[in-house]
């Protein structure tokens, strides 16, 4: 079973607006770079606190956290804090970078596919990434998509956890 966990959540909420305005980065935009990115809003970040309590509380068993390494994601799962995280750039923003998305699909796919466990993957990721994934609609921001390995391309969705009100 796996967790997909967007990184630009409502739940985890990002800021809109500056420096961000259409699909592509812009001028200036270093991934290394937080302040060029859309960050959480503090709400996000509250939010992304009290999942990562309630998955503690509910004792899931995270084995493996895998993440974007857009400084969204990362925060979110950081301030999770629901085990050590693993940056893959085959998470990356999908709906950025529409010129790689099969290939970061792909490359998700496989990640997800040799994760054995124990326990569960969590991957905090974006919206458009999850959707390519689960060939299901983008979720909600701070949604949680929980899967589990289907045939051919895509994963079978199993669940949502909404983000918190």
């Amino acid at each position: 079973m796996g967790c997909l966990a967007r990184g630009r959540p409502r739940g985890a909420h990002a800021a809109h607006g500056r420096p961000w305005r259409g699909r592509r980065p812009p001028p200036g935009f270093k991934l290394e770079e937080c302040a060029t990115q859309r960050n959480l809003s503090p709400k996000g970040r509250a939010d992304a606190i009290t999942v990562g309590e309630k998955f503690r509380a509910e004792r899931v068993p995270v084995g493996k956290v895998v993440n974007s390494p857009w400084c969204r994601c990362v925060d979110t799962a950081t301030l999770m804090n629901v085990g050590a995280i693993e940056i893959d750039a085959t998470f990356s923003n999908a709906f950025v970078l529409s010129d790689r998305r099969a290939q970061l699909a792909d490359g998700a796919r496989a990640v997800i596919r040799s994760w054995k466990g124990p326990g569960a993957l969590l991957v905090s990721t974006h919206g458009a990434n999850i959707a390519a994934l689960t060939g299901g609609t983008n979720p909600d921001s701070g949604e949680i998509v929980v899967v589990k390995g289907g045939a051919g391309a895509t994963f079978q969705e199993i669940g949502r956890i909404p983000p918190p009100k």
